[in-house]
């Protein structure tokens, strides 16, 4: 009797893969999810596991080169909605780098993370990191884990509650807190509290102009030392002792900018 060996191209039920089929896998492997590329692909799911399994393309994002753009959005927590803003704030106004990739009939969108972690680094301020489970995207920029840190102490963005405007006005009226004080007691920017203020119709207003308070030579020093670091404003005024709204203020005077993403950029400039 003689026995023919099956080829690797037939899976169990025959049916041969061919190079097409098989380059689309490896194309959306990982940026895909299965049910998708088995509905492509006129497949099982099984059989679709069977063939990732046989070509060794590893786990979920485990290639590690690129990414959807959707998946990345949906990775960083952001929804649908607000994604459509990310497309003209990040990729008209700061230039994300997302590619258009094709594979056979269909064109996708996809970030190389190599690309996103350049870009990442210098827009910090537009992601919250302490959002991004660690090692998600595979390995991760040595910096990525201080602004993890850094993000997970910022300040409140959500809208404000009863408690919170009963404590804001009871500390008003104290007429002893300035912006500082007032941040460090309700996790709130100046921004914010100055503009609840003006929402409440409160006569009462923070004590100490700290925006006329003389800054020391050490103070700029250290100021300009955590910015580098990548050092958000909570983060900033924490450590110097100083209000977000005078550090702002101050950070403006230094590099015509308050925002701390462009004022890196201008400190590495020789």
């Amino acid at each position: 009797m003689i026995f023919i060996k099956k080829s690797k191209k037939f899976e169990r039920n025959g049916k041969i893969w061919t190079p097409a089929e098989t380059d689309y896998l490896k194309e959306h492997w990982g940026t895909t999810s299965i049910k998708s590329i088995a509905g492509h692909l006129k497949r099982s799911p099984k059989a679709i596991i069977v063939r990732k399994n046989r070509l060794k393309l590893g786990s979920y994002l485990e290639r590690g080169e690129y990414v959807t753009y959707n998946q990345l959005m949906s990775i960083l927590g952001i929804s649908n909605g607000a994604s459509t803003y990310k497309s003209i704030s990040w990729v008209q106004n700061r230039a994300f780098p997302v590619r258009e990739k094709r594979v056979l009939n269909n064109t996708f969108r996809v970030v190389y993370l190599n690309e996103f972690w350049i870009w990442a680094e210098k827009n910090r301020s537009m992601i919250n990191f302490s959002r991004l489970e660690p090692n998600i995207l595979g390995k991760e920029p040595k910096w990525v884990k201080l602004q993890r840190q850094l993000d997970a102490d910022d300040f409140k963005s959500t809208p404000w509650e009863e408690w919170e405007d009963e404590k804001l006005i009871y500390l008003l009226r104290k007429f002893e807190y300035g912006y500082y004080e007032l941040s460090l007691e309700l996790n709130r920017s100046s921004g914010a509290i100055e503009r609840r203020v003006i929402d409440l119709g409160l006569k009462e207003r923070p004590v100490k102009a700290e925006n006329h308070i003389k800054w020391q030579t050490s103070e700029i020093e250290d100021m300009k030392h955590f910015i580098s670091l990548g050092y958000n404003y909570k983060g900033l005024a924490k450590t110097i002792g100083k209000s977000d709204k005078a550090i702002r203020g101050r950070v403006y005077v230094l590099y015509g900018t308050e925002n701390l993403d462009k004022a890196r950029e201008i400190m590495k400039t020789p």
